[in-house]
């Protein structure tokens, strides 16, 4: 038996952290109380976004084959059960997924498909597609807001956040940003919204009811490179990860000015916080291993060795 059902049969639920690695082909499974790696899943390909259920009882994945924009077997939206550590059913998106979100409630998942230029909308009871949007070019990250109202969609060559009513299935409004944006995330209050461009090396602010630019934060002098992006629970930090300069920058949410700038590991891209915003986890995808960023102190506490090439870090 693993250990999360172990303790769950014990009435103790472990506090877990899931870590896609593109090049392994896996899902390491750590216990964030002891930071070790408690069991390994293997997924069949390419592992890249990760996302995990608001119940805490699925875990979803993409995963894809060595073949852009030729759809193969690999290319899917995998679920992996949390209670025994096997995947359990795989959703179809299109070819090469990989960034996608998953709506609070846990009916819908949201995929953006970078070959197609479209975002998909997956029932997750059914597994049926319920709409195939039109939004930027080579649609990226994706990220829905705290009241599932509001899909957000980067897109890398034409530099806008496409934004897509959940209720309606349709895109209502298109926003300029800096240059190839990666990743998005609300506030927990959904007033605002943060964008990562990798190449602006910035951060762009959006008002979420004015769908507004408020302004763009720099990230290490636009030389970071920043990918993935997450906002304390308390709405007060924001942290960013920086491939090109290993670093994560923590933000004052509200000022927006950066506070400190935290070498972490090699080309971290993924990011995840803990539900009391006591730890940040970032993926470390050429030093093969996660770091865990102490937030009262701004220190790395630990290092945790996982598979190659992590890409993706969820809790």
């Amino acid at each position: 038996m693993v250990l999360a059902a172990a303790l769950s049969a014990l009435g103790q639920t472990p506090d877990l952290l899931f870590v896609s690695n593109e090049l392994s082909h896996d899902v390491s499974v750590i216990n964030t109380a002891t930071n070790k790696v408690i069991a390994t899943i293997p997924v069949g390909g390419r592992a890249r976004g990760i996302h995990r259920s608001a119940d805490g009882k699925r875990v979803y994945v993409a995963v894809s084959d060595d073949k852009p924009q030729l759809e193969g077997s690999a290319d899917a939206i995998a679920a992996l059960d949390v209670a025994t550590n096997k995947l359990v059913t795989t959703y179809r998106i299109g070819s090469d997924p990989e960034q996608f979100a998953v709506t609070p409630d846990g009916s819908r998942l949201y995929a953006s498909n970078e070959d197609g230029g479209t975002a998909t909308a997956i029932d997750l009871r059914t597994g049926k597609q319920v709409a195939t949007l039109v939004v930027g070019i080579e649609p990226e990250g994706v990220a829905v807001s705290p009241d599932g109202r509001w899909v957000y969609v980067t897109s890398e060559t034409s530099n806008s956040v496409s934004i897509i009513d959940a209720r309606a299935n349709k895109v209502v409004a298109n926003l300029l940003v800096d240059l190839r944006p990666r990743a998005a995330a609300f506030t927990p209050d959904g007033s605002r919204a943060f964008v990562t461009a990798e190449v602006g090396g910035t951060v762009t602010v959006i008002d979420t009811k004015k769908r507004d630019i408020i302004t763009t934060i720099p990230i290490d002098r636009g030389e970071g490179k920043p990918v993935g992006v997450v906002v304390s629970p308390n709405g007060k930090r924001l942290y960013v990860a920086s491939g090109r300069t290993g670093t994560l920058s923590v933000i004052d949410a509200v000022s927006y000015k950066v506070l400190a700038s935290v070498p972490v590991g090699k080309r971290p891209w993924g990011v995840a916080i803990s539900r009391d915003g006591r730890y940040v986890y970032t993926a470390n995808g050429l030093s093969n291993d996660v770091s865990v960023l102490d937030t009262t102190t701004n220190r790395v506490v630990a290092r945790i060795s996982v598979g190659q090439r992590p890409w993706g870090v969820a809790r």
